[in-house]
């Protein structure tokens, strides 16, 4: 199934698309006249007609369509749209197209796309980053590249009190395995779930890569989160380094994507500057929240990793714990088969 929403390819797919498609169409027609004018209709549903265009536009979303797939690709499509404009014609008989709800989707879409259009446009004005850039960026960042590992991780996310964490910590360190600790959690009826997770190093938050690199199998770091303390323990790693040539095209993008969303977040800013935004009614608010709220409008998003556009935030920054006995990769499965 292919979807009728997705990135545009390159333009020379599109065109073997759009010959395709018109193979098809063509193959099939008796008159075979060198002089019959070509025709743009792939289809007529009742009165209304499907184009080539339409097809070929539909490709254009596609997202490594390969050239061979672009006949089969184009039939499909014209199938969607054939149900798409049936559909169309039946909603216009029952005039839901004059439904209220439906014209507020209509008009929020058609904002959004005028919206997003011109940001990109203003996007698209942003230089792409220089080699050294790409270098500094890699060597800036070994836990991503050079000293990449694959993480296994086990954790354990525990409601507590604020007054309650020291507590946990405390035990935490000084219990000989997972065992013990989490015999201690039932005995003191915390409520608390486990769950165990291999992920490799740009999924984790770029704010806590740092510290998990630097950790050893079967250390253990403990962090606050709004409902407790989060315990997250490292069962094993396997380093699987990735060179600078592999990672270039990853950092080029990300360090234009960035530079993409200040050139759009400063553009922003400035016309919020220049505009006059009165707020009204309900929403009416004081210089001071009207002040917070709009730089917390404007304020650039959170960096992510360059691999998978992953948020690189984290609720807090994660806090070393040493057990007094390092429990083993044995003792780590056992405690963490005991949550479930």
């Amino acid at each position: 199934m292919y979807s009728l929403s997705r990135q545009v390819p390159l333009a020379s797919r599109t065109a073997i698309a759009v010959a395709a498609v018109l193979s098809l169409l063509l193959a099939g027609c008796g008159d075979k006249k060198k002089d019959k004018p070509a025709t743009q209709t792939a289809a007529r549903v009742n009165k209304e007609e499907i184009t080539v265009h339409q097809i070929n536009w539909v490709l254009q979303q596609q997202r490594g369509l390969a050239p061979a797939q672009a006949a089969s690709a184009g039939k499909q499509v014209l199938e969607k749209l054939i149900d798409q404009e049936l559909a169309l014609q039946k909603a216009s008989e029952q005039r839901i197209d004059r439904d209220p709800r439906v014209n507020q989707q209509i008009e929020a879409a058609r904002r959004d796309i005028i919206a997003r259009a011109y940001m990109e446009k203003i996007g698209s004005g942003a230089p792409k980053p220089a080699p050294e850039e790409i270098k500094k960026y890699y060597d800036e960042h070994p836990a991503l590249f050079s000293r990449r590992r694959i993480y296994t991780l086990q954790e354990i996310a525990i409601e507590a009190k604020p007054e309650q964490v020291e507590e946990i910590r405390a035990k935490l360190q000084g219990s000989k395995d997972l065992g013990e600790f989490i015999n201690y959690l039932r005995a003191n009826e915390y409520k608390f779930v486990g769950n165990q997770a291999v992920r490799p190093a740009e999924q984790l938050p770029l704010q806590t890569l740092p510290t998990f690199a630097e950790m050893k199998d079967g250390q253990t770091v403990l962090q606050r989160t709004p409902n407790g303390v989060q315990i997250v323990i490292l069962a094993k790693s396997i380093s699987q380094p990735v060179d600078e040539v592999r990672a270039k095209p990853a950092i080029e993008q990300f360090l234009l994507n960035e530079r993409k969303r200040k050139v759009v977040d400063d553009d922003i800013k400035a016309l919020r500057a220049s505009a006059k935004i009165e707020y009204i009614g309900d929403y009416t608010k004081t210089v001071a929240e009207r002040a917070a709220s709009q730089a917390a409008a404007l304020q650039v998003k959170p960096s992510v990793s360059p691999l998978t556009g992953t948020p690189a935030s984290a609720p807090e920054p994660i806090m070393p714990v040493r057990p007094a006995s390092v429990p083993t990769g044995n003792t780590l499965d056992k405690g963490i088969k005991g949550l479930k």
